[in-house]
C-alpha cells in the first residue's frame, strides 16, 4: 500500500514546544521539500514559494489557516536549524522508494560532494565541512538516496557503506570513485 508524502511527513515527531505553534510540522516540511525541489535556496525563497502558491496549496491541501498566510522565512529558519536532516531524509527516502522500480543489472553511481558554505575552520588543516554522498540511478535519471556526513566525524568510504547497507540493493552495478577500490573494501562484498 503506497503512502502519500503528507502521510509520511505526519509521522515525524514534532520537536517544537506546544506553545506558539501556528502551523503543523508536516506542512512546514512539505513546503521545504516542495520549495527545494522547485529550486528555492534560502529561507526567504521558501517564504516566497508559499506566497506565490498560496491559493493553490490551500485548495489542494484543504488548508484552513487562521492567519491566512503560510510560514515566514523566520519560521523556516527556526525549523531548519533544529531539524534532524537524517530523520527527514529517511522519511523522504521511504516515501520515494515505493515509487522506484529497480531492476537487475541497473547501473547506480555513488559520489560525494561537499556542500558550499559549510566549511568550519577554513584555511587550516582542521577544516571541517558537510558532504553528501548521492546514489544516482542512471536508468531513471534520479537520485535515489543520500547520506550526509561531516569530514571530521567520518569519511566518504564509511558513508557509502552506510548508504548501501541501508538500501539493501542486490543485482545492480555500482560505479564509484577509485577511493572505494581498496582491498579492505573489496573483500567486504
Amino acid at each position: 500500500m503506497s503512502v502519500s508524502l503528507i502521510e509520511e511527513l505526519k509521522t515525524i515527531r514534532d520537536f517544537r514546544s506546544g506553545k506558539g505553534r501556528r502551523y503543523p510540522l508536516w506542512l512546514i516540511l512539505l513546503l521545504i521539500v516542495m520549495g527545494t525541489m522547485s529550486g528555492c535556496q534560502g529561507y526567504a525563497a521558501l517564504e516566497d514559494f508559499g506566497v506565490r502558491h498560496y491559493s493553490v496549496l490551500c485548495e489542494a491541501l484543504e488548508l484552513n489557516l487562521k492567519n491566512k498566510r503560510l510560514p515566514s522565512d523566520t519560521t523556516f529558519r527556526r525549523i531548519l536549524e533544529r531539524l534532524n536532516f537524517q530523520r527527514l531524509n529517511a522519511h523522504f527516502e521511504r516515501w520515494a522508494m515505493q515509487y522506484t522500480d529497480i531492476n537487475a543489472n541497473d547501473w547506480m553511481s555513488l559520489d560525494g560532494k561537499s556542500i558550499k558554505g559549510t566549511v568550519i575552520d577554513g584555511g587550516t588543516e582542521y577544516q571541517n565541512f558537510v558532504t553528501l554522498v548521492s546514489l544516482y540511478a542512471q536508468s531513471q535519471e534520479t537520485v535515489l538516496a543520500v547520506e550526509q556526513f561531516e569530514t571530521h566525524q567520518t569519511n566518504e568510504i564509511k558513508a557509502v557503506q552506510t548508504l548501501l547497507e541501508r538500501l539493501h540493493l542486490t543485482s545492480v552495478v555500482f560505479t564509484l570513485d577509485a577511493i572505494h577500490a581498496q582491498k579492505k573494501q573489496l573483500n567486504r562484498s
